[in-house]
């Protein structure tokens, strides 16, 4: 038998050179259900456990990938993202809670809706926007797109766990991932909503971000030069304004850069802008129509 108290506190310890405590502790009860298949509720409940030696091993070898400042999403090989259980790896990036938030807000415009919705999303990496939006409205005909064929390769693995092949199983529903660089397009389709999270961070933004983002996570999807940092959104303005109608756009948009994001929007014919913080209270959000 293994002492689940003597495991954790080794396990704190450990890490405690590269994580708070609080978030160790957390990362320890993520490991326990996915090695050991106990819930919290077990390790409160519980001294010990009938751990095999392959399962601490296991445990073990996390446990080191972490000191080495690995995501422990990528040690799982899967994360949570709006109540969907998604597959990720280093060719995507992991999920954020403000990207949750940007899904939330396109759903307080149009969960009620019982039109025949049109969407588009641009960057769509893990497939978790689209996933996410394609469970809760009533009828939407998505496209997203990526430049990475690897990662369309886990949106296309997402899609079939969380929905099954056709995207959704409403009628009238359906989800379709198209490979495709976004800066070279010269129309899009037409679409009522168009969501993206395109790379924003600026190169000279590292120092302020985790070593671990820095050394995991696709750099493609994250960084824009110090230059041009808003050459994504530019080229969203352009492709939007070439449509029949132009869509609503959802963005998430980098927090330095709002007031001129928002400029931007607007010199393209965009006359309603709104701006939505995050939980931490930073500019995250865009939606402009």
């Amino acid at each position: 038998m293994t002492n689940l108290k003597s495991l954790r506190n080794a396990f704190l310890e450990d890490l405690s050179s590269v994580y708070e405590r609080e978030e160790a502790a957390t990362f320890f009860s993520w490991l326990a259900e996915d090695l050991f298949d106990l819930k919290t509720y077990d390790l409160l409940l519980k001294t010990e456990a009938d751990l095999s030696e392959s399962q601490l091993q296991k445990f073990e070898e996390a446990k080191k990938r972490m000191k080495d400042e690995e995501p422990i999403q990528y040690i799982l090989g899967h994360t949570e993202f709006f109540g969907l259980k998604l597959e990720v790896n280093p060719h995507v990036l992991i999920p954020r809670p403000e990207t949750e938030q940007l899904v939330e807000w396109v759903l307080e415009d149009y969960q009620s809706s019982r039109l025949q919705l049109t969407l588009l999303d641009l960057g769509t990496g893990s497939g978790c926007i689209p996933i996410a939006l394609a469970k809760h409205l009533h009828q939407v005909k998505i496209k997203a797109l990526d430049i990475s064929a690897e990662a369309l390769k886990i949106a296309a693995s997402n899609l079939s766990v969380c929905l099954g092949q056709t995207g959704s199983k409403k009628k009238g529903s359906s989800l379709e991932f198209v490979h495709a660089d976004v800066l070279k397009l010269d129309q899009l389709p037409e679409a009522d909503i168009l969501v993206s999270n395109p790379p924003y961070v600026k190169f000279d933004e590292q120092r302020q971000m985790k070593a671990n983002v820095l050394k995991n996570e696709p750099h493609l999807a994250l960084f824009v030069d110090n230059d041009d940092p808003l050459v994504f959104y530019r080229k969203i303005a352009v492709l939007a304004s070439k449509m029949n109608k132009k869509p609503v756009l959802y963005l998430e948009i980098n927090q330095y850069l709002a007031e001129e994001t928002c400029h931007l929007f607007k010199d393209f014919g965009f006359q309603h802008i709104e701006l939505r913080k995050d939980f931490r209270g930073n500019d995250r959000m865009l939606k402009a129509y």
